[in-house]
């Protein structure tokens, strides 16, 4: 299905207008409020299971939407919608036509939907600070069996990190968009460099 970045901003507005009227078992509720539905279009950025680039990219959309949810007629509305693979699926509804002129919130929209096609992710230092935070959060869960065997101090995990980046820096590579996962070997490594003592 071709992407709405991949259009001109007249041909992606038409495609876009009314997209929610082709969904499959879909129902917007919020159609009954809206003179003209069909001006609107439903756009989803990301989902429960959603992996990082998806999260920064939807967090960047976020805030350039912001500016038209304002006011007793917006032109954006923020919306969250059930899926039964997915549970909540996140994203927004945008006026693209109004009085059958495309709408500066659609143009905005679109301008980064065309970024994204040029290039995947539109914010280097959000993704790249999401994916250390991810990884940080691993290396505590990748340890869940190794550090019940020993006696850690509490910043443990922060040691661990840092001395993971500097000796074993490729088992802090992200895998799957989900932030580094280190095996136990390197996690091992860490432990026995740092000191740390097996329980008794």
């Amino acid at each position: 299905m071709t992407q709405l970045g991949e259009l001109e901003l007249k041909d992606a507005a038409k495609q876009a207008a009314g997209n929610w009227q082709r969904f499959k078992s879909f129902i917007w509720f919020r159609d009954q409020e809206l003179k003209r539905p069909e001006d609107w279009s439903v756009i989803y950025t990301h989902h429960r299971d959603s992996g990082l680039l998806d999260q920064s990219n939807a967090a960047v959309i976020r805030k350039a939407m912001m500016p038209f949810t304002t006011g007793d007629d917006p032109d954006v509305v923020f919306e969250s919608h059930s899926h039964w693979a997915v549970g909540n699926i996140i994203g927004f509804s945008v006026r693209v036509f109004k009085r059958g002129r495309i709408t500066k919130a659609f143009r905005v929209y679109h301008e980064l939907a065309v970024q994204i096609e040029e290039y995947p992710i539109l914010d280097e230092h959000d993704y790249s600070e999401r994916e250390c935070n991810a990884t940080y959060e691993n290396v505590g869960e990748a340890a869940w069996k190794l550090k019940q065997e020993f006696d850690l101090p509490d910043d443990w995990q922060s040691d661990v990190y840092s001395w993971l980046s500097e000796h074993r820096e490729n088992s802090l590579e992200s895998t799957d968009d989900q932030g580094g996962w280190p095996d136990e070997s390197a996690l091992e490594a860490a432990f026995d460099a740092l000191a740390y003592q097996r329980s008794a």
